[in-house]
């Protein structure tokens, strides 16, 4: 297509001389100039000429007379790539002070300025000169406000100076920002407690390809959750938490920060639903520890869901722990200490213990108190605990009954 355009700019440029020829061969006209009282004559053919002539012969003189110029410039320009390329690979390699040197000269050149002054302000950075970075940064001026802002930004995150960087990219001159400048104000906003506003940045993110999906898959879980927790009142979280996905709904992170800040807002019922459709939908043992946790009463409805939930998981430590919890808070510390001794049995952790601690402080039996906090201690240090006095043959028995042995891929199995 190039060759056919080519071509026929050349015949048409053809035919056009020659229809020009052809006139002034019929009539080649008369051109005067009078200068200096001086006339010339001549016909247009060679008024052209000449004209053509003249501007070619000043053409060259003034390549000539700007090569030296363009030499030194092309030089410059060598030069200051050089130093460039020098700067960023010490940079790179972590000495901070050669690459500051470097990059600061290569700076002087316009081509490569904005580049090399960032690369300066991240080298004195690093060797910890926080005033020449801002001098660097600054030096920036107005020619380069995005760039500029983005530096700035990430080396305040780099500081834990999350207010710094926000106010840095939300310069009007900065905007509108590129991917990587959203990447940063999510990060900041996130930084500042306010992680609503950085998931609010998600379909910007993903629309502009900041993120490889699966890291915005992890980013989307963490701020949902931290957003969940930063509700101020009932009505945002339940605003926050119906926009959330589906799939989302159903992760133990998310599903915990919402029934959590549910019952710190006294919304009882609604933090109780959360966990029972989550753990209806998919188990998880850190959410089956929550429901018994949490200080949202309800305990008979709470009780009779988790002895619904045993006989499909009867081997869960925290399920057990759990039932320990409601039935202790419903006065019957036998059968909750029954259900500690299981959960033990099964392998429960320092919670278990800590429970068992709680109990026994409310019977009045102190030795044995003492004890199971102790052993909630070894436990968390991961130390084997002490046998409790007073359990006989038979309770010891069941205990050993109720042991979980896993199967060749690994699932639980009670013995029977």
């Amino acid at each position: 297509m190039n060759l056919f355009r080519n071509l026929l700019f050349w015949i048409v440029l053809a035919l056009a001389g020659a229809l020009v020829a052809q006139l002034l061969v019929q009539d080649p006209g008369y051109v005067l100039v009078r200068y200096g009282g001086n006339d010339y004559t001549t016909n247009v053919p060679k008024a052209i000429l000449m004209t053509v002539a003249l501007l070619a012969g000043l053409w060259l003189a003034w390549k000539v007379l700007s090569l030296p110029f363009a030499a030194v410039r092309r030089h410059r320009k060598k030069q200051a790539r050089a130093r460039l390329i020098d700067g960023l690979d010490a940079l790179h390699q972590g000495h901070w002070s050669r690459a500051e040197k470097s990059l600061a000269l290569a700076a002087r050149s316009d081509d490569v300025a904005a580049i090399a002054h960032v690369g300066a302000a991240q080298a004195a950075a690093a060797r910890g000169d926080s005033g020449a970075s801002a001098q660097h940064l600054d030096a920036l001026g107005n020619a380069h406000p995005t760039t500029r802002a983005l530096a700035a930004a990430e080396l305040a995150l780099a500081e834990d100076r999350a207010d710094d960087a926000l106010s840095a990219l939300d310069a009007p001159a900065a905007q509108p920002l590129p991917p990587r400048g959203l990447i940063l104000r999510a990060r900041a906003l996130a930084a500042l407690g306010r992680a609503g506003e950085a998931y609010g940045l998600l379909g910007a993110l993903r629309q502009q390809q900041a993120y490889p999906a699966e890291r915005l898959g992890r980013f989307e879980a963490q701020w949902a959750e931290a957003a969940l927790r930063e509700a101020a009142d009932a009505n945002v979280l339940a605003d926050r938490w119906e926009a959330l996905p589906k799939p989302l709904k159903s992760e133990p992170a998310a599903v915990a920060a919402y029934a959590e800040r549910a019952a710190a807002l006294r919304w009882e019922e609604a933090a109780a639903k959360s966990l029972e459709q989550a753990l209806d939908t998919r188990w998880d043992e850190s959410l089956a520890a929550l429901y018994g946790r949490l200080p949202i009463g309800r305990l008979d409805a709470r009780r009779g869901n988790a002895e619904r939930w045993l006989s499909a998981h009867p081997a869960s430590p925290a399920l057990l722990v759990t039932l320990a919890q409601l039935a202790r808070a419903q006065g019957q510390w036998p059968q909750a200490e029954a259900y500690l001794h299981r959960a033990l049995a099964q392998g429960a952790n320092s919670d278990a213990w800590e429970e068992l601690g709680h109990g026994f402080a409310e019977a009045g039996d102190d030795a044995r108190a003492r004890l199971s906090y102790a052993n909630a201690l070894r436990a968390a240090r991961g130390e084997a605990a002490s046998e409790l006095p007073g359990r006989d043959l038979r309770q010891k028995i069941f205990d050993e009954a109720v042991v979980e042995e896993r199967d060749e891929h690994g699932m639980p199995r009670l013995r029977g």
